[in-house]
């Protein structure tokens, strides 16, 4: 009697909200969640579907203008940016050290477009890194694993989870953020990394259980690339292989769903990267140059996992700190 009154109480209560929504509202909340496998009790229900409508007026706001990019709904549409930001950007203050980088440039000229998963076998599928702000993990592997699959014709499939545990000496921390050129440093000093097989991804901290034995891939050098010198990423990515990068997601992005993103309210500075991905090429449409980049929030997500962001701007940081690894074979 008194559960059935609390129910009672609270449909009441959340039935005040009702005529904020159209019935056109929820028939697009009901569909989305049954596409993506939601289900809310009365209270969730009714705070989602606002975040879910004011989300997609946004997105529909967006699209009717004139923009290089297009937005629409996913898994996260119905987040606030605030949830969205804590559960899978960096929470922790980044701030990348290089200033003048060790990678040695040569001069031009460069191919007109570069896409390393055209290559070859050369970049592993997408992959996802769930509510853990482990992007940094991702995007460390990811050009790992290119970086071995161009020098040996053999791709791994390396352990974002050894980072994840184990990585916290070289200034990481979890699922709280971290730098790719801290994780390349922590493999280097470390002596390896095991494959994703041995030591599988759990999308939260645990304690280390790195077995030298099963170590995998070795990295013999860190090669940070001179801070905001953009030139430099693509002298790497069209010579070499993938660059990992770090910048700053703000909330227009968690709704990228293709064309070339660009924003006005990002910064570009070190200071406020949160978000760390992979280049894995670059080109051109309609005279604005973009790169080809590989993100870790899984395949429903933008161009299939990957996004195209403007090149040669530093657009939001990018080439505030990026950076490979050399590999020891």
């Amino acid at each position: 009697m008194k559960a059935a009154v609390l129910f009672l109480l609270s449909f009441l209560h959340y039935a005040d909200f009702s005529p904020l929504f159209s019935e056109k509202d929820e028939y697009h909340f009901k569909s989305w969640m049954s596409q993506h496998n939601r289900a809310y009790d009365l209270e969730e229900y009714y705070y989602r579907l606002q975040i879910f409508t004011e989300n997609k007026k946004k997105i529909d706001f967006h699209n009717a203008e004139n923009h290089k990019f297009t937005m629409g709904l996913n898994h996260f549409s119905d987040m606030t940016f605030a949830e969205f930001k804590k559960s899978f950007l960096l929470t922790e203050p980044q701030n990348c050290s290089a200033t003048k980088g060790g990678h040695m440039t040569r001069d031009g000229p460069y191919p007109d477009s570069v896409d390393w998963r055209k290559k070859g076998n050369y970049v592993t599928p997408v992959k996802n890194q769930g509510p853990c702000g482990s992007c940094w993990t991702f995007s460390t592997t990811g050009c790992l694993e290119s970086v071995t699959a161009i020098s040996t014709g053999k791709l791994p499939f390396l352990s974002e989870q050894q980072l994840v545990d184990c990585a916290q000496a070289f200034n990481n921390h979890g699922c709280n953020g971290g730098l790719p050129s801290q994780a390349f440093e922590y493999i280097k000093y470390n002596k390896g990394l095991m494959t994703e097989d041995d030591y599988p991804y759990t999308g939260r901290d645990g304690t280390c259980k790195f077995n030298p034995g099963k170590a995998a891939v070795f990295v013999k050098e860190v090669v940070n690339i001179t801070k905001y010198a953009e030139m430099e990423m693509v002298d790497a990515v069209a010579r070499l292989n993938p660059v990992s990068f770090a910048y700053e997601v703000t909330s227009d992005f968690m709704h990228y769903k293709d064309g070339i993103y660009t924003s006005t309210e990002c910064h570009n500075t070190t200071d406020m990267v949160n978000h760390a991905v992979l280049a894995v090429g670059y080109g051109e449409d309609n005279g604005t140059p973009y790169w080809i980049v590989k993100n870790s929030w899984g395949t429903y997500w933008g161009q299939k996992g990957y996004f195209y962001i403007e090149r040669g701007k530093n657009m939001c940081g990018l080439a505030a700190c990026s950076s490979y690894p050399l590999l020891l074979v």
